[in-house]
């Protein structure tokens, strides 16, 4: 009995910690979705389906939503094209590849606040280093944190530069784990290099894609250290996407239980989207290399 039980005692401390700091803190969210708080008063209330209601009939929600949708189908295909296109360059265990790698891998582990600060300056309008080269070419000035038609671009950009060597990591790993003898059959039989990327590495690397395109869509739906940092959601609500508007309404209005709500429906549409790529992409991953 004992030797049966040993391993769930193994991780019982780690079950513990998610119990305490994940699980218990997402119940407390949906029981706060359903009452009114502002964090002072004693009470909580009981509104029911209100919070909900509020949200989904919010201009500010849907463009919240829009915004952040438009920011993943930009940025999600944007990371994993540039990813698979550096990964394949740096595919061969060479110390240029190894120190090339590390170098772009860099930024994944260095904090964002610091990046995003680094970044204002860089596009900053009066003082910028992007600027600056355009001024030296002959161009004018861009506004580009002031101008809600580039913001958003900005975001993207900051956003895959910071990201990206951790995408690379991962599609050197899935390419190097494909056998060599797909590549010698592939040269045997005359095939371009094109051919051989569209018939033989692309399908083998289909698992690792499939991996990256779950976190990437996931995370583009959680960004806002960036975003709270370089632009705060401005100009005009250009970059306002939707973890920047729960922050807003339960940290600057102190409306907990809309807050929370908006959180709840955030976690129930990460869950359903997750569903839909499984069912429409996850069925086309073959994990046999």
């Amino acid at each position: 009995m004992l030797r049966k039980l040993t391993p769930y005692l193994f991780v019982l401390p780690l079950l513990g910690f998610m119990a305490v700091f994940t699980y218990i803190p997402i119940l407390q969210s949906v029981n706060l979705s359903f009452r009114v708080w502002d964090f002072m008063s004693p009470t909580k209330p009981w509104v029911g389906l209100d919070n909900y209601r509020l949200l989904l009939t919010s201009r500010d929600f849907w463009n919240s939503l829009k915004i952040t949708a438009v920011f993943a189908l930009i940025s999600v295909p944007l990371r994993l094209a540039l990813a698979l296109a550096v990964a394949s360059f740096l595919i061969r265990e060479t110390a240029v590849s190894r120190i090339t790698r590390g170098a772009i891998f860099l930024p994944a582990v260095t904090s964002t606040v610091s990046i995003a600060v680094v970044f204002s300056w860089v596009f900053s309008t009066d003082y910028g280093a992007i600027n600056g080269f355009l001024q030296m070419l002959g161009f004018d000035k861009v506004s580009w944190m002031q101008d809600p038609q580039l913001a958003l671009y900005v975001i993207i950009f900051v956003n895959t530069w910071k990201q990206l060597g951790y995408d690379v990591i991962i599609y050197t790993a899935g390419l190097q784990a494909i056998s060599m003898e797909y590549y010698d059959a592939a040269a045997v039989d005359g095939g371009g290099r094109f051919h051989v990327f569209r018939r033989v590495t692309f399908p083998l690397v289909m698992p690792t894609t499939y991996f990256l395109l779950v976190i990437s869509v996931i995370d583009a739906f959680q960004v806002f250290t960036i975003v709270d940092v370089m632009t705060r959601g401005g100009p005009a609500g250009a970059t306002d996407m939707i973890v920047n508007m729960l922050y807003r309404v339960g940290f600057t209005l102190f409306d907990i239980g809309t807050g929370s709500a908006l959180a709840v429906l955030l976690f129930i549409f990460l869950i359903a989207l997750a569903l839909v790529k499984a069912r429409v992409i996850g069925r086309r991953v073959h994990y046999d290399s």
